[in-house]
């Protein structure tokens, strides 16, 4: 059976369901595990940090679970991972969640969504607020048990091959933009394309594409992309902490011992808090890098577009809210989290980091 072929039925297995493929490898104790990615090998950040994830399980745990890491491509492609692990071909993903929203738009909450949580703010709707209850039972529905294990920190706007002077700018835009934040600039007249990582400069350098948003500096630099588009936008209303999680087979995660559960919990925790210093402490030496080396024009939008973006957010994210019954209970938690927890922030890091600015 092909690939694709075993792969297009995977999204249909249902919580509890026996997967047809071969158990984890297990011998005197020994689990060997398949994590597969959606990032390209060594990918600062991103891949290399599942490598990071996968390392400190395997260590952590005595070597009980021997966690091997398989970037996309090598055995399923960057969006295929979610349904290899529903069916049992590979035994975790690291990945975003907001990629699986054609499976359920509910999962854009447990990855990010417009003018949303930063990553303190989202580590703490999970861990305090109830989130981690609701996406279990989200996940559970495709045979998956997932936690958050990465943060990319507030990201950038995108790269432009012209300026972005009004919300009329936008109209006509070819734009690679992802998960809720793309569904808000097509209501502002963008075409919006999801791509790979490694296929969004030769779309802008062929024209397939004239803007498109990735991540942050560092790995924006590392993609290459100052040598398609010179203009770089900032804040990215689209994506303010963006969560990447490792999704685990339930069948095996049910499996586990409970030391076994807390070594992964534990493991993807720590990650996190990781990714999110490493993320800022190359953002700061990229940036320059990008400016001073190659030029580019570091922009930031004007207010009117963000108002615009703002309202057409919160329309957007409302009705994307209200698709069913599972996902308005994970709206109405995130929201009603969201608004309490801005309250705070505002009195703590906002008054700060504005007081720093004097």
């Amino acid at each position: 059976m092909k690939r694709r072929a075993l792969l297009a039925g995977a999204g249909a297995v249902a919580t509890g369901a026996t997967s047809t493929f071969p158990a984890p490898a297990i011998a005197q104790g020994i689990r060997e595990l398949k994590m597969v990615t959606s990032w390209s090998k060594n990918f600062p950040g991103l891949g290399t940090g599942a490598e990071r994830l996968a390392r400190s399980i395997t260590e952590t745990s005595g070597g009980r679970l021997q966690v091997k890491v398989f970037a996309a491509g090598e055995l399923v492609d960057a969006f295929e991972v979610f349904d290899a692990v529903s069916a049992g071909l590979a035994d975790m993903y690291h990945s975003a969640e907001y990629y699986w929203i054609d499976r359920s738009p509910a999962f854009a909450f447990f990855a990010t969504v417009p003018f949303g949580l930063t990553p303190n703010e989202l580590f703490a709707w999970i861990h305090h607020g109830g989130g981690q209850e609701l996406w279990d039972e989200l996940s559970a529905g495709f045979n998956i048990k997932s936690v958050l294990c990465a943060n990319t920190g507030v990201q950038m706007g995108g790269w432009f091959s012209k300026e972005i002077t009004s919300p009329e700018s936008y109209k006509g835009l070819r734009f690679r933009m992802p998960g809720l934040g793309g569904k808000v600039i097509e209501r502002i007249g963008a075409t919006v394309i999801t791509l790979p990582a490694g296929e969004i400069v030769p779309a802008l350098q062929s024209g397939a594409l004239n803007a498109a948003e990735y991540v942050g500096p560092w790995n924006d630099l590392e993609l290459g992309l100052y040598k398609a588009a010179k203009f770089y936008y900032y804040p990215g209303f689209h994506e303010p902490g963006t969560g990447d999680a490792v999704g685990i087979n339930k069948g095996l995660w049910d499996g586990l011992s409970t030391e076994e559960q807390r070594v992964i919990e534990t493991a993807a925790a720590a990650e996190y808090s990781h990714s999110i210093a490493e993320f800022n402490a190359n953002n700061r030496v990229a940036l320059k890098t990008l400016i001073n080396e190659h030029g580019v024009k570091l922009q930031k939008f004007d207010d009117s577009i963000l108002r615009t973006l703002r309202k057409l957010s919160d329309d957007v994210v409302a009705e994307i809210g209200g698709s069913d019954p599972l996902t308005q209970r994970v709206y109405d938690s995130f929201s009603k989290f969201r608004k309490s927890i801005m309250t705070w922030t505002d009195i703590s890091e906002r008054a700060y980091l504005n007081a720093r600015g004097l």
